[in-house]
Formats: structure tokens, C-alpha cells, sequence
């Protein structure tokens, strides 16, 4: 961000009461403010959706860490969004384990299915699809994550089987 925000110069959005609270909680758990920044990233993002550039330098100012500083955490950890996300976010494993048992086909599938790519989302804002280096269950690949829920051994009709669910429930 060392040029994106002082160029533009973007003002921080007000955090709201929600926001403020958790963050202040959380600051109850570390010996110093600064050091929870990733913590407010994520208390941001899942009341705005996405951690926005305004965000940003809103917890930097609230916790008095620099702006760059904070943007190297959002940047450095994959769960941070920095660019709006659909409603549910796909996160397709592509491991060593998850592709020798076929995600690049498991990929294309989805691909197909919802007409986005990596990093893209569906027109009505549904989905998200995310490439993700592991998520640790190489034993049951290949796997994905679709918001909080692990979904393991796939096949493009369990995949199918998960997208139908998710809109059904919206």
C-alpha cells in the first residue's frame, strides 16, 4: 500500500461499534495493540465482507500501526480478502496430494459449472473460487473449503452435490 493509499489519498472509514468492541477484546488477549492487527483485519472483514483500502487504514489508525505494516499482514495471510468476495468463498486446494488426485480436473469442473476462474466471482455474487496451497488434509484429497466447512474426497458430483446446496440455501 506505500503508494496505493498516499497517492489516492483515501481517509479511513469510521469502524463501527461492532468492530471497535471485538477489537478491543482481542486486545485484551496480547501484550501490545500492534500486535493485533491481523486479529482487527479479520473482525473487519467479517462484518464488511473484505477488507477494503478505507478499512485498512481504519485499524491502522485505531491500533496506531502503519499503514504499510498492515497491508504486508493483509497481503501475507490468504484468508484476508483484499478485493470484494462473493457470498461463499471457494477454496480449492492445490497441493502436491490434492493434485495427483486430480484437482486440475476438479478445478475445471467448477470453472465450468459457475463460468468463473481463480479469483473470480459469479455475477450474482455467490461464489468466489480461490486456489489455496494446503488445507491440511492431504489424507482425504482432494479437498476445498466453501466458507467454514471442509469438503474432502471429492468428485464433480460431490462438488455439484455442495454448489446446489449452497444455492438452495440462498
Amino acid at each position: 500500500m506505500t503508494n496505493i493509499i498516499a497517492s489516492t489519498a483515501l481517509k479511513a472509514r469510521q469502524l463501527t461499534e461492532e468492530e471497535i468492541h471485538e477489537i478491543e477484546h482481542e486486545k485484551t488477549h496480547y501484550p501490545y495493540a500492534q500486535a493485533v492487527g491481523l486479529e482487527a483485519l479479520k473482525i473487519v472483514q467479517k462484518y464488511q465482507g473484505w477488507v477494503s483500502d478505507e478499512s485498512l487504514l481504519a485499524v491502522s489508525e485505531y491500533l496506531d500501526i502503519p499503514p504499510d505494516d498492515l497491508e504486508g499482514v493483509a497481503t501475507f495471510f490468504n484468508m484476508i480478502f483484499r478485493r470484494p468476495v462473493g457470498k461463499n468463498v471457494i477454496l480449492l486446494c492445490d497441493s502436491v496430494a490434492c493434485w495427483m488426485l486430480g484437482c486440475d480436473d476438479l478445478k475445471a469442473h467448477i470453472t465450468s459449472t459457475l463460468g468463473i476462474d481463480y479469483g473470480e466471482t459469479t455475477e450474482d455474487d455467490m461464489f468466489t473460487l480461490i486456489p489455496v496451497p494446503c488445507l491440511g488434509d492431504c489424507d482425504k484429497a482432494p479437498s476445498m473449503m466453501v466458507g467454514r466447512e471442509l469438503y474432502r474426497n471429492l468428485t464433480n458430483e460431490k462438488i455439484d452435490q455442495i454448489i446446489a446446496g449452497y444455492k438452495a440455501k440462498a
